[in-house]
């Protein structure tokens, strides 16, 4: 998130360290979706994302979650890289619908978001895209959007939440919602069967269990203050947090935010029930750009490979 974050923040307990600011930004990209929009929505029986951390007996297993930005550089490589992040071991994939001001966003995914943007992806690329992944490369790993208040605004949220249920899309992460204001958002999600992800901060404190009590699918533990980004060591007592999670809710806990190395995600795994993985993703891809499916393919088993290892 940006230093420029006001007292719109504060109502919701700085901003769930600073990730869930206002923001008025214009969502780009949104295009009419057509009739398919007004279609029923197709309500999934069983939570794909809660099997995501279910290991075949039915126990609870540890689960690795990366991240890339749709359209970064193109569709057409992000298209290529899901399928190779499933087959190195991905568990979840959180897909980042490109927005013109991702307050939660440090300047790799920022630089991310605005390569697709420059290249013209829209929400209903980003649609189109999940709808293929489904039907035509046979995905059925959980794929959740990671996209801001503003984007479901400009679309409709009712026909942002039946579009998304169409594609085969599971759930969103909206990080500048705070928690208060969040059944204006999951009421319409719900409804067609998606989950809308809660996040928790190192700020968080006594909300946590608060946050925890009515979450779905899974639970983003933010295991540092600040915006997304790399870091060399991660100091907060996320272990701590993730206690305080499981005294209100068995909803699983997956930690993000400056995980970078199969030790880092080992290390929060073992905290809780997954580690999700962003920018270290996004970096490899702005350096190969269109020739990064190898190279990302390699990051995410070795990444995977030191998750599962503790299953």
């Amino acid at each position: 998130m940006t230093d420029n974050t006001n007292a719109a923040s504060e109502r919701a307990a700085a901003a769930e360290a600073r990730l869930f600011a206002n923001n008025d930004g214009d969502a780009q990209g949104s295009r009419p979706a057509g009739d398919a929009a007004k279609s029923q929505p197709v309500v999934p029986h069983r939570s794909r994302i809660a099997q995501a951390f279910t290991a075949p007996d039915g126990s609870r297993r540890k689960a690795f979650v990366p991240f890339v930005t749709i359209g970064d550089p193109s569709i057409a490589l992000t298209e290529k890289l899901v399928p190779a992040m499933v087959d190195a071991g991905a568990d979840l994939i959180e897909l980042g619908v490109p927005f013109s001001d991702p307050t939660a966003e440090g300047p790799v995914i920022q630089e991310a978001s605005n390569r697709a943007l420059s290249a013209g992806t829209t929400t209903d690329d980003a649609f189109a895209l999940v709808e293929r992944l489904r039907g035509e490369h046979k995905i059925e790993t959980p794929m959740v959007f990671m996209t801001y208040s503003n984007v479901l605004y400009s679309y409709g949220l009712e026909r942002f939440a039946r579009r998304a249920a169409e594609v085969g899309l599971d759930g969103v992460i909206l990080p500048d919602v705070p928690h208060e204001e969040k059944p204006e958002f999951d009421e319409p999600l719900a409804a067609a069967g998606l989950e809308l992800v809660s996040l928790i901060a190192p700020t968080s404190h006594e909300r946590i269990r608060s946050i925890a009590s009515d979450a779905k699918g899974f639970i983003y533990c933010v295991s540092s203050l600040g915006v997304t980004g790399v870091r060399k060591e991660i100091t907060t007592d996320v272990a701590g947090m993730v206690r305080e999670v499981r005294a209100a809710t068995d909803v699983p806990v997956a930690i993000g935010f400056g995980i970078s190395t199969p030790e880092q995600a080992a290390k929060m795994a073992g905290d809780s029930d997954g580690a999700i993985v962003g920018s270290a993703i996004v970096r490899i891809v702005g350096k190969y750009g269109e020739d990064a499916v190898p190279y990302v393919a390699d990051y995410v088993r070795s990444m995977a490979d030191a998750v599962h290892a503790l299953n």
